[in-house]
């Protein structure tokens, strides 16, 4: 593969017959009709921001051209997500798979002896990589897509509200909202700081955009992130973050603690002292959040440098492309 060759990049949703053969095609546009355009969820825009990223960079790409790889069976495959596409087809190429796979090794630990064809298993970050690390060995690598900076970026509105509180609980939502966020609430009334709301999974990119646009700075509230695109956009627009990082275990229920125990475990697994400040849960919420009022005041923070410097779309289409020549490399040798 030359330095110039379009890379092959795959990437589809799982869309299986449900009561006969074949019905997916119909029901597929009976969907389309009824709810309009699909909004892409967070692995789609893994495979979409790549593709962004490589377009600034103008490297080309072949997009799902099943066509193709297939008449050039020694060209890799880059097969971003999801996993029945690699484990529903016949591939003869080498494959370049994720970061939009399975949650965890333990639901296929034997892949590279049942795809030999299998080169590199790419996930979003460094915890997901060490707690596969024991399965896959150095065949898996911490791999972050970036983030669209010129969509996310600083507002001049005025900022009224304190903080955005943005709520990806996901599980024991009741149980949280009495031992953490009600308790957030009170600390932030007690000390006069204004807040507004946001819901994973039930807002639009623009009400985001527009809520932190009248935000100094969000309370980032989720058990854990394999990366975070949501955080990351926030901190894009230079918004600071007050992010809960409780750490311990990998808290997924398919998972945990009967199939997974996996400890520790991040929020916010890309970051620095200029995104904002870090607590651990209630008891340390209220000095978190009144030692981070005080250094966002001080102009202490910059977090949207972190994401310029580090998770571009750029930076990170450069760094999927050194993984495709690494892996090109080891096949040229072996």
């Amino acid at each position: 593969m030359g330095l110039t060759d379009p890379i092959n990049i795959f990437y589809e949703e799982p869309d299986p017959d449900r009561w006969i053969k074949y019905d997916h095609y119909p029901r597929k546009l009976i969907r389309r009709i009824v709810r309009g355009k699909q909004r892409p969820g967070g692995v789609m825009m893994v495979a979409l921001e790549l593709m962004r990223g490589l377009d600034k960079l103008n490297i080309p790409y072949r997009f799902n051209d099943f066509k193709y790889i297939k008449a050039h069976p020694n060209e890799l495959a880059c097969i971003i997500g999801k996993p029945q596409l690699l484990f529903n087809r016949e591939w003869k190429n080498p494959v370049l798979f994720g970061a939009g796979i399975y949650s965890h090794p333990v639901d296929c630990p034997d892949l590279f002896e049942k795809y030999p064809n299998v080169k590199r298993f790419l996930v979003p970050g460094e915890w997901m990589r060490q707690m596969c690390e024991p399965y896959y060995g150095d065949k898996v690598l911490a791999w972050p897509v970036g983030i669209d900076t010129e969509k996310w970026s600083p507002s001049n509105t005025e900022k009224k509200t304190d903080f955005l509180i943005y709520d990806k609980i996901r599980w024991h939502h009741d149980q949280f909202n009495d031992s953490l966020i009600q308790p957030i609430l009170k600390i932030l009334d007690a000390n006069n700081l204004s807040y507004q709301f946001i819901r994973y999974g039930s807002y639009t990119h623009q009400e985001l955009q527009d809520k932190l646009a009248t935000s100094k700075a969000v309370i980032f509230l989720c058990e854990h992130e394999t990366q975070g695109l949501a955080y990351q956009q926030i901190l894009a627009t230079n918004t600071p973050i007050l992010a809960w990082d409780r750490g311990g275990y990998w808290q997924d229920p398919d998972y945990y603690p009967h199939k997974v125990k996996y400890q520790p475990v991040s929020s916010v697994p890309y970051w620095s002292g200029s995104c904002g400040e870090k607590f651990e849960g209630i008891n340390d919420f209220e000095a978190k959040c009144l030692l981070f009022i005080q250094r966002l005041q001080a102009g202490n923070y910059s977090p949207r440098s972190y994401i310029l410097d580090n998770l571009t779309l750029e930076k990170s289409a450069l760094a999927y492309m050194e993984i495709v020549r690494s892996v090109n490399e080891d096949l040229t040798n072996s």
